[in-house]
């Protein structure tokens, strides 16, 4: 496994979920901004117990916020859309 600097290990992420507003933590930051990605690793929050990461596809995720993620972290040819 390749080793992670203190600034990559410190960043913790949350996203929501379109269907059901459930919170994700994004496991994998890199991934998430990647546009060639079609899904993130994440674990979703709900219940109280931990959930075993999964893969989500980064369309069906927003900010908590509601706003959408940006097409440069979706798409690969965002420039010319």
């Amino acid at each position: 496994m390749p080793r992670q600097t203190v600034r990559e290990r410190a960043i913790t992420m949350f996203l929501k979920t379109r269907e059901d507003g459930s919170l994700l933590e994004v496991l994998n930051v890199r991934q998430l901004m990647d546009p060639f990605a079609r899904v993130v690793e994440g674990r979703l929050h709900a219940g109280e117990e931990i959930q075993d990461p999964a893969s989500i596809a980064k369309n069906e995720l927003v900010f908590p916020s509601g706003e959408a993620l940006p097409l440069c972290w979706l798409e690969p040819d965002y420039a010319r859309t």
